[in-house]
């Protein structure tokens, strides 16, 4: 993109915006049903360009893009008008005659940057969340999953206001060129090392931003002692959330899993057991099984399992197809803590299993960590569930699941720390691309002169009694009783 075409979109940005069209609510409906119509009439060129660019299955891509598209707008476009209006706030005695409420107003220009693991559900929602507060917005997709950044590009002209929303396809160049204007509100789903550049840019025109990273997201396993059943559905749910998302391609993934060394090689055993039922003997003929996205994170994958200390701690899977970008899940116990695959986000289908002589150990070893995006407890245990959520921080805890916690749109999404930070998902989502706005209204009517020099005694009295609610105090004040 010419530097002089990018300069022409923004000012129809801006420009529409300034109109005042995207403010109305039939406006962010019409929008939003357009995104609707284009979710229903397009499923099927979605499946097709996932399967292009991840080779997930439509299943899989349903569950955690479509699925969760339609969701997010059913609630939105059911929820839009309350959140819209403004909320009468209390206002304290002593600003009498008073009525206080705050507005939420879009913040104006907005750029979203998403990412290639979920490239239309983490495209998608967050402008979903944009449009809603009101906002005209850039979506600037993934580059590294092409055959969807080009539906994107080619489909939401067509089922959306072309004026006030724009798709802009590119690689780095054309984001550095975004990253040099002056923007509203910048939203990024990535890595901490380009979130940092983000970071950068925005602060030259102090641009709010949010930052949806990642990290290492641990699991804990705790012993269910005879309840052998209990542990086979928390490995379950475990391998689900580690393998089941797009070959663990994904932020809020399991990185590696926490147990007691006593119960490791049942773990392992019971994870083998599982992959088996999901992939069959040959995972590679698995249909349900998505491929690594490309071969330059193909080969950072295979470079994480180069080191002989970490070769010999594979004790399942571990073989690779570089033609086809496949590489089997992968099974490790006790890698050196120090190896690359403990201190960097993995983000592929390798779990390492480290084990602990006692699993309360595992709170400490959490607190040695960066905070992750996601923290898994699996435990009956309802004292150790509360001393994880006390004593570790992290984006958010799921206890006895993996990943559901996604979905929820009740609840907020998003990092702490070097995970990110700043919320979406549901209400949050329409929070994020809006300000609320303070809006204050006095009566003109003469009050009274506490507040105004000149100051005595009996005035930091009133004072003292408005600050603390002494009602009765503020009573007898008024009458004269407590009056010098």
């Amino acid at each position: 993109m010419e530097m002089l075409h990018l300069e022409e979109v923004m000012e129809e940005l801006r420009e529409s915006f300034r109109s005042w069209k995207t403010r109305s609510a039939e406006w962010r409906k019409t929008q939003l049903r357009g995104l609707e119509r284009l979710l229903q009439e397009k499923e099927r060129e979605i499946y097709n360009a996932l399967d292009e660019d991840l080779g997930k299955h439509h299943t899989e891509a349903y569950r955690d893009e479509i699925g969760i598209l339609v969701k997010s707008l059913n609630l939105f476009l059911s929820s839009l008008d309350d959140w819209m209006a403004s909320k009468k706030v209390h206002v304290p005695v002593i600003a009498f005659p008073t009525t206080g409420e705050v507005v939420p107003e879009p913040l104006g220009v907005v750029l979203i940057f998403s990412s290639w693991n979920f490239p239309f559900g983490l495209a998608l929602d967050p402008l979903i969340g944009a449009i809603a507060a009101g906002n005209a917005a850039v979506l600037k997709p993934s580059e590294i999953a092409p055959a969807c950044s080009s539906f994107l590009a080619k489909n939401i002209p067509l089922y959306l206001d072309n004026k006030a929303i724009k798709v802009i396809e590119g690689g780095v160049p054309i984001a550095e060129r975004l990253l040099e204007n002056k923007w509203d509100k910048i939203f990024f789903t990535g890595n901490a090392r380009v979130g940092r550049i983000i970071m950068s840019a925005a602060a030259k025109h102090l641009t709010p931003v949010t930052l949806e990273l990642g990290g290492k997201c641990p699991a804990i396993l705790d012993h269910f002692s005879s309840l052998r059943d209990r542990t086979v559905v928390a490995v379950k749910r475990i391998v689900s959330g580690k393998w089941c998302l797009c070959s663990g391609q994904a932020c809020v993934g399991v990185d590696y899993l926490l147990v007691e060394e006593k119960h490791a090689s049942e773990v392992i055993e019971f994870i083998k057991d599982w992959l088996k039922k999901y992939y069959g003997d040959d995972p590679q003929k698995s249909h349900s099984l998505s491929r690594i996205v490309n071969k330059h994170h193909f080969r950072r994958l295979q470079k994480l399992i180069e080191d002989p200390l970490v070769a010999a701690s594979i004790v399942h899977g571990g073989s690779m197809d570089e033609k086809n970008l496949f590489i089997e899940p992968t099974i490790l116990l006790d890698p050196p803590l120090d190896a690359e695959i403990m201190t960097e986000e993995i983000f592929g289908p390798f779990l390492p299993i480290i084990t602990l002589k006692k699993i309360e150990d595992s709170i400490e070893f959490i607190n040695s960590k960066p905070r992750a995006l996601s923290l898994y407890v699996f435990t009956k245990d309802k004292t150790f569930q509360k001393q994880v959520i006390a004593k570790t921080s992290s984006g958010s805890v799921t206890v006895n699941d993996t990943i559901i916690q996604f979905a929820c749109d009740t609840l907020p999404f998003g990092g702490i720390g070097e995970s990110g930070f700043g919320k979406y998902h549901g209400k949050f989502s329409f929070d994020a691309f809006s300000h609320g706005k303070a809006v204050l209204r006095r009566s003109l009517l003469n009050e009274m002169s506490f507040g105004y020099p000149p100051w005595n005694d009996y005035k930091l009295r009133f004072l003292r009694a408005a600050y603390n609610f002494d009602y009765i105090a503020l009573f007898l004040l008024l009458i004269g009783l407590k009056r010098n």
